[in-house]
């Protein structure tokens, strides 16, 4: 439930029956979750596990405690993890808050936390605790971790700002700590002390042998040579972090062996930092850099690399630094035939992550146009789920704002198959938005002002087309945007290119569709040029299919409503008896049904049915 986002005060009501539902590990991250339904919903269970990490609500460190109040709570809680949450209420007292009571606590995750040297002091007490994590944290003294010297294995200690202990004395905290397996020393500062601090330790002979892992990323100028013997030295590590360390080029880190590096060297290096970093912003920043400078020429897909940075854009979402650079990766990671050996649920969470970025950084013209690039892919636009409604929102939005030629023909192109794969709800609700219709029209305009023919009109004009296939709101729109004048400047000036005509006529034609809006259609001018464009044997079949389409709707509605020379509608219908091809433009029968009424005249009829016969020819799935 927190994964999906669905947890809350109100959901989380559901577990406070404890005798239906008997919770073990409660996994709550990044949950809208008050103190008081908290405590309801968790005092009754017993917890083996309990992840309240980045909470949104007012739930404190103590909150959590207080609800962890009961005996047999204190004596199963295995794990608690705190990441991110305040210490306490503006009311608590310090004294309340205590972590000894947690008898039973093995692993405990305070990072992010305001803990200070009084608090790890009570922590320290914990008589089974094995794991602590007091990352980002105000501990300026670790000689109270002496205390747990006997039952502690791992220490994660990133970005210790507050740490005031010379180097002997840290050494000597951790000289004494033998069992320690994992160690966490890893900084983003840059401070020369603590450069010199890891220095010393990886020269130290003998200190924690019994180490499996070391993290010292972030710490400049280390050397491959005094990594490597430190890593010789205990045979039993699998692990050691460099990342924006400078070291790990060498072959001891780059070849294959059980040891995983979290590194900058290569691309198996980038991905382990990324995994081990998700959290850790300043680390992801460092790790895209890279990995964009080694993704440059991908010729292979690399789903597992994309994966990573779809984790990445997810957990910092509200980083400009992430998106820009994980947003020029994923266009790396996707760019040209590379997106067709990705699976599509992947490349959906991707999208996703895209129109996040989109949304949350309207205005920064590089990320807007890292996503657009990578939006642009047949791979993507036809077959990959997302909202594609959501996302022509978004590029209209961003185009209404632009006039880079380059991005505006991608956004345009975007938008017209977007919009061709919708709904008819969808098109409806798109096609009511009076600002998308204006954009569209506005580019139109641009380009017939200087007689332009080029991709971003024809996609203009087919997004035109689709916006108001069968949409009468969307025809209605048109209209009071005066699309109809400048379509009749179109079609006037644009008569020697088939292709261009026949969108125009499309989307003519859907107006005629509607009853309602013939009458807006019925100018003379406009008829005799949609008549002879019916009958010109130099225009192609569906460029006269349109025009017969058009003539065919405007003489259904009978001589009442025909408010021209009454001669030229016969002559409408009289030309239409002699249109004898026509295309497959169309995958439903319903526009035709009109036209087929006995009311109708023959050649209205006539149109129809031929129609409706070329149609099935070429398609066999028409309903």
């Amino acid at each position: 439930m927190a994964e999906e986002g669905v947890l809350n005060d109100g959901t989380i009501g559901i577990f406070r029956s404890h005798e239906h539902l008997r919770l073990r590990r409660a996994l709550l991250r990044s949950s809208h979750l008050s103190a008081e339904p908290f405590r309801l919903a968790i005092c009754p269970h017993r917890l083996q596990e309990l992840d309240v990490s980045r909470i949104k609500g007012d739930l404190t460190v103590s909150d959590v405690l207080l609800s962890l109040a009961n005996e047999e709570c204190r004596e199963s809680l295995q794990k608690l993890v705190l990441t991110g949450l305040d210490l306490r209420g503006e009311n608590v007292e310090a004294s309340s808050l205590s972590f000894s009571a947690l008898r039973g606590v093995k692993s405990l995750g305070l990072a992010g936390t305001e803990l200070d040297d009084s608090g790890l002091e009570d922590v320290s007490a914990l008589p089974l605790l094995e794991a602590l994590d007091i990352s980002n944290t105000n501990v300026t003294d670790l000689r109270a971790l002496l205390g747990c010297q006997a039952s502690l294995r791992s220490l994660t200690a990133h970005g210790l700002t507050c740490l005031d202990m010379t180097p002997a004395q840290l050494l000597y905290v951790l000289s004494h700590l033998p069992g320690l397996r994992h160690l966490d020393l890893s900084d983003n500062t840059l401070n020369a002390d603590r450069d010199c601090v890891v220095k010393q330790l990886l020269e130290e002979p003998g200190i924690l042998p019994s180490l499996v892992s070391l993290d010292v990323s972030g710490h400049r100028e280390l050397t491959d040579a005094a990594i490597q013997a430190f890593v010789e030295a205990r045979p039993g590590m699998t692990f050691i972090g460099l990342l924006a360390t400078q070291a790990g080029f060498c072959d001891f880190f780059t070849g294959k062996s059980k040891l995983k590096v979290a590194g900058e060297a290569n691309i198996a290096q980038i991905s382990e930092a990324l995994h081990r970093y998700s959290e850790r912003e300043c680390f992801v920043r460092e790790a895209l850099v890279h990995l964009y400078s080694l993704t440059n020429d991908s010729d292979e897909p690399q789903p597992d690399v994309l994966k990573l940075v779809s984790t990445a854009m997810q957990s910092h979402a509200h980083s400009l630094h992430v998106q820009l650079l994980a947003t020029a990766c994923v266009f790396n990671l996707t760019s040209q035939d590379l997106a067709i050996g990705i699976p599509l649920r992947l490349l959906g969470n991707i999208v996703r992550q895209l129109l996040a970025a989109m949304r949350n950084f309207p205005n920064h013209e590089q990320l807007q146009k890292n996503c657009l690039l990578t939006l642009c892919s047949d791979r993507i636009l036809q077959d990959v789920p997302f909202d594609r409604f959501e996302a022509a929102k978004l590029v209209m939005m961003w185009l209404s704002t632009r006039e880079d030629q380059t991005l505006q023909r991608m956004a345009v192109a975007i938008v017209s198959i977007l919009v061709s794969k919708l709904t008819t709800e969808e098109t409806t609700q798109l096609g009511a938005e009076a600002f998308i219709m204006k954009q569209l029209l506005c580019i139109v305009q641009q380009k017939a002002s200087v007689g332009v023919v080029d991709s971003t009109l024809k996609f203009a004009l087919s997004a035109l087309w689709n916006l108001t296939d069968e949409t009468p709101t969307a025809c209605q729109h048109f209209i009071e945007c005066q699309g109809l004048e400048l379509y009749v400047e179109v079609l006037e000036s644009y008569y020697s290119e088939s292709s261009i005509q026949q969108k125009v006529l499309g989307l003519l034609n859907n107006i005629a569709e509607v009853a309602e809006l013939r009458t807006e259609l019925l100018d003379e001018d406009l008829v005799q040029h949609v008549l002879n464009l019916l009958q010109s044997p130099e225009v192609e079949v569906g460029v006269s299919y349109f025009a017969g389409g058009i003539l065919a709707n405007l003489a259904s509605s009978g001589e009442a409503t025909w408010n021209l020379d009454l001669e030229l509608r016969n002559i409408v219908v009289a030309k239409l008896v002699l249109l004898l091809n026509c295309v497959q433009t169309t995958v439903t029968f319903q526009p035709f049904y009109p036209l087929l009424d006995s009311s109708q005249p023959t050649g209205v009829q006539l149109w129809a049915v031929w129609a409706m016969n070329l149609v099935c020819g070429q398609n066999g799935e028409i309903t």
